[in-house]
């Protein structure tokens, strides 16, 4: 059972990661996405943009950074052997692109238990280099149950 005491709980920023061209590409090919804003930066220029688009799921990679430090966190009793993904939202101030560097801060904003499993919502605060917000990452963990021996 994952510790209720952890709600509340913010973890230290993440290093920043530099997101780079050839990520977002690899990134969109893997969402099956063809929109060229992902993948020529001529045409995201001609859009408005400083490079490539990042895809909007590729918050994702960031907020991934913050969610290891949840499961690392010995406190918090997290068996990620019985995690499953059970709800993921966005909130964009502005889209990620090529040459942004970013850290997450996360803040486990709810512990609950349901049926002998715990649910883990969390909040990520996905900001830039110069401390402006570009998204707001929100995962629910679902933590399986042991089954009864």
């Amino acid at each position: 059972m994952v510790n209720p005491d952890i709600q509340g709980k913010t973890y230290p920023p993440t290093p920043p990661y530099l997101v780079g061209r050839e990520k977002v590409r690899e990134f969109a090919r893997a969402v099956l996405s063809e929109s060229p804003l992902h993948h020529d930066p001529e045409v995201a220029r001609a859009a408005g943009y400083a490079d490539v688009v990042a895809p909007p799921t590729f918050a994702i990679v960031v907020q991934d950074l913050t969610l290891q430090q949840l499961l690392a966190d010995d406190a918090a009793a997290v068996d990620f052997s019985r995690v499953v993904h059970g709800d993921q939202r966005f909130s964009y101030s502005r889209p990620i692109v090529a040459g942004d560097e970013l850290s997450g801060v996360m803040t486990v904003t709810s512990v609950k238990q349901l049926g002998g499993n715990s649910m883990v919502t969390s909040s990520t605060e996905v900001s830039d280099v110069a401390g402006a917000h570009v998204v707001t990452a929100v995962s629910t963990l679902v933590v399986r149950a042991e089954e009864a021996a």
